[in-house]
């Protein structure tokens, strides 16, 4: 938000950390659907582990590390006004678009993207709208 009074800059964000089945499948859809590129391909701790730049943020995508047994993330499920994994936890990240929302839309349909909340107007009249990632992840799409 421009203009707004940063709370503690003592603070900065660094990144997303999703654990993935396919760490090279995951990263690669990101590059396809969105231009963001692999910045790092490296093992740690017993697993892949992919560092992806989108916009400047990191999004880091790793493996089954030893021992581990992840499970499937719920399915985001739409209620009246709004749309939810329902389950405690991370329900999704967002990402500002800038430029038009509703055609960049159409080239993801184009290329297979689900939407699991098709594009809409939001709570605060902007265009928004929801797309099915890899590993259960659910990512929010706003036109700024």
């Amino acid at each position: 938000m421009k203009g707004k009074t940063v709370s503690n800059p003592s603070f900065k964000f660094d990144h997303i950390h999703i654990i993935s089945e396919n760490p090279k499948a995951s990263a690669d859809w990101y590059v396809e659907m969105f231009g963001a590129t692999i910045a790092a391909d490296t093992f740690a701790r017993g697993a892949p582990q992919i560092f992806v730049d989108l916009g400047g943020m990191t999004i880091l995508i790793r493996g089954r590390r030893p021992d581990e047994t992840p499970v499937p993330a719920r399915p985001i499920q739409p209620y009246a006004d709004f749309s939810s994994h329902n389950a405690w936890g991370t329900d999704h990240f967002g990402f500002l678009y800038q430029g038009d929302l509703a055609g960049f839309c159409d080239k993801l349909r184009g290329k297979g993207v689900t939407f699991p909340v098709e594009l809409k107007k939001g709570v605060n009249g902007g265009l928004l709208c929801y797309v099915a990632a890899p590993d259960g992840v659910s990512i929010e799409l706003m036109q700024c």
